[in-house]
């Protein structure tokens, strides 16, 4: 059966960000009912036409138990990413859990870069320019919105 495994045993509140414009990280909680011994190992595949890759460089809780992963080189493209964590116990068996991910919608943008003000002692006020935050996707300035928040004037 798809569900195989004791109920409750599935990791629960899985979430991923990216950051840094190519790292991903990832984390989770073991599930409410998981023996004490269940070991989690998180697989993600990009694409359907790319290979399901596990997770090389996992976070760990004090137990030594698998809780997050950090991917470096994450690209995003325009599927949805598959994610899925299957666990272990010599107990019994582990739920997996899965979900698919829209990477864009994941991802925290860095600041804009290379802000400048330029103010002037009349009434003209302040220029202010700045460049596009870096990002793996977006290749259009046209697609930023900015808030400007005046602290002092």
């Amino acid at each position: 059966p798809v569900f195989a495994g004791m109920n409750g045993s599935a990791i629960e509140n899985f979430s991923c960000v990216i950051y840094n414009i190519f790292l991903m990280n990832c984390t989770w909680q073991a599930g409410r009912d998981a023996p004490a011994d269940t070991q989690y190992f998180l697989y993600w595949q990009k694409s359907r036409d790319d290979d399901e890759m596990e997770c090389d460089l996992y976070i760990k809780d004090e137990t030594g138990r698998n809780m997050g992963c950090i991917f470096q080189n994450v690209s995003i493209g325009t599927e949805k990413a598959y994610f899925m964590v299957n666990g272990s116990s010599k107990d019994s068996r582990i739920q997996f859990y899965d979900e698919y991910i829209d990477l864009y919608k994941i991802e925290i943008l860095t600041a804009p870069l290379n802000v400048t003000a330029h103010c002037a002692r009349d009434a003209a006020g302040c220029i202010i320019t700045w460049h596009p935050p870096l990002t793996s996707h977006v290749e259009k300035a046209k697609c930023f919105q900015y808030e400007i928040s005046i602290q002092n004037k």
